[in-house]
């Protein structure tokens, strides 16, 4: 695991760990519809009802991890970082800058090869003569 001085250093490899607009889309997925579920349980009184956050968020989010990006989450080593960093994540899916995030995680994983899986570094192209 990287050492992180700062969210702000930390930021680019919480996207790269996520380098796949399907990881992010099926983040957001799950934590929109753990928040749903929390906030209608806190609206009809049913309390319980507020497991569904964390349990929602990362039942889906986690397995992203290991079928889609091939990768452990970030939240193993960073809870709170990671946290912050999907809310940020979403909010920019969100207001259509998903392209964005593509960016950053690609940039991230050129400077970092040591963080490279099958999954976010595409084969490079060959030229057939």
């Amino acid at each position: 695991m990287s050492k992180f001085g700062s969210y702000r250093e930390f930021f680019p490899y919480y996207v790269a760990m996520h380098s796949q607009p399907l990881t992010r889309r099926l983040h957001a997925l799950g934590t929109l519809s753990g928040l749903a579920v929390a906030v209608a349980g806190l609206l009809t009184g049913r309390r319980r009802l507020l497991a569904a956050l964390p349990a929602l968020g990362y039942g889906v989010a986690w397995p992203t991890h290991w079928l889609v990006e091939k990768n452990n989450p970030a939240s193993f080593g960073h809870p709170l970082w990671s946290l912050r960093g999907d809310v940020q994540m979403i909010a920019m899916l969100l207001s259509g800058r998903d392209r964005e995030l593509t960016l950053i995680a690609r940039d991230w994983l050129a400077e970092h090869p040591e963080h490279r899986t099958a999954t976010n570094s595409p084969a490079p192209l060959r030229l057939v003569a």
